[in-house]
């Protein structure tokens, strides 16, 4: 299908609705509704796939292509956002809308590590992502904590980082989940800044734990730092 449109027709819509179905694998849709909690339809579209059909949207009229994107599959939601994610212009607009239908952790990640935006602007979007943690959607929330993992774990940031995360108080496994990534992954890079907060803080038994197991399943962290952190399981 010819996805490089220089408008995009609602028929237009019908038929790239028809040939994402057309091309989903049967198994491969098994396996991932396994994997991938959502209340949208799967198809069995892998990622690299979606990325390069999004990748062929955005040489064309992508505004027009936005303007019709539906909710029905969960493989159209993620081609949305990455086509979002590839935005020069308005990216703040759709990125807002854009959230609003996020369900999942796969949706959520693909699409976070994905924007270029951010990268460049990383003073102006820090203070949207402070905003984004204190949602009550979790999956907001999710999206902000991805977000400070994808762009933000530099020497610069982790103290604010650890003062943005201390003050999330969630039950959400999604949400908890993250949190431990995101101090892990600032551990393994600044170990020195990050300790005193592995040491001491306000973190769930389950988030505290999950954070150093996944350090302690990091290559590179030495094996003595992995045993002394043992003493600050909960």
């Amino acid at each position: 299908m010819n996805l490089k449109k220089e408008i995009w027709t609602k028929e237009d819509y019908k038929e790239f609705k028809k040939y994402l179905k057309e091309i989903g694998e049967e198994n491969y849709k098994i396996f991932h509704k396994k994997l991938t909690p959502t209340k949208y339809e799967i198809l069995g579209i892998r990622v690299p796939i979606q990325r390069k059909i999004a990748k062929e949207i955005s040489k064309g009229n992508v505004i027009s292509f936005l303007a019709l994107c539906e909710t029905d599959y969960y493989e159209e939601i993620n081609i949305e956002g990455f086509v979002i994610a590839n935005l020069k212009e308005n990216f703040d607009l759709y990125f807002d809308k854009f959230i609003e239908k996020i369900d999942n952790w796969a949706t959520c990640d693909s699409f976070c590590n994905s924007i270029k935006q951010i990268e460049k602007n990383k003073e102006k979007y820090f203070k949207k992502i402070t905003e984004l943690l204190k949602e009550t959607h979790p999956f907001k929330v999710r999206v902000g904590i991805v977000l400070l993992l994808s762009y933000y774990v530099e020497e610069k940031y982790i103290k604010e980082i650890i003062l943005k995360i201390e003050e999330i108080k969630r039950k959400e496994y999604y949400i908890n989940m993250a949190i431990a990534w995101l101090i892990a992954e600032c551990f393994i890079k600044y170990p020195k800044i990050t300790m005193p907060y592995i040491k001491e803080n306000n973190l769930s038994s389950f988030t505290q734990n999950k954070t150093i197991s996944k350090i302690r399943d990091s290559y590179r962290v030495s094996k003595e730092i992995k045993e002394e952190l043992k003493k600050y399981r909960k």
